[in-house]
């Protein structure tokens, strides 16, 4: 699992409410359904962030 890093984000009231209605609909926590929510955007765009899992040879 990759490492969290926290950081402050300042977000428009009417955005956040719109995104805390979301992840209620989910079964999301709002930081989770910002995460979501970043990374279907980052797959969409073909810039997700690669895997930190090194392969080596036992893993075949």
């Amino acid at each position: 699992m990759a490492k969290k890093k926290a950081f402050a984000l300042r977000i428009n009231e009417d955005m956040l409410k719109a995104i805390e209605k979301w992840a209620s609909d989910e079964f999301r926590s709002t930081n989770g359904q910002i995460e979501w929510m970043l990374m279907q955007y980052l797959k969409e765009n073909k810039r997700q962030p690669k895997s930190s899992k090194k392969t080596t040879s036992s893993d075949c």
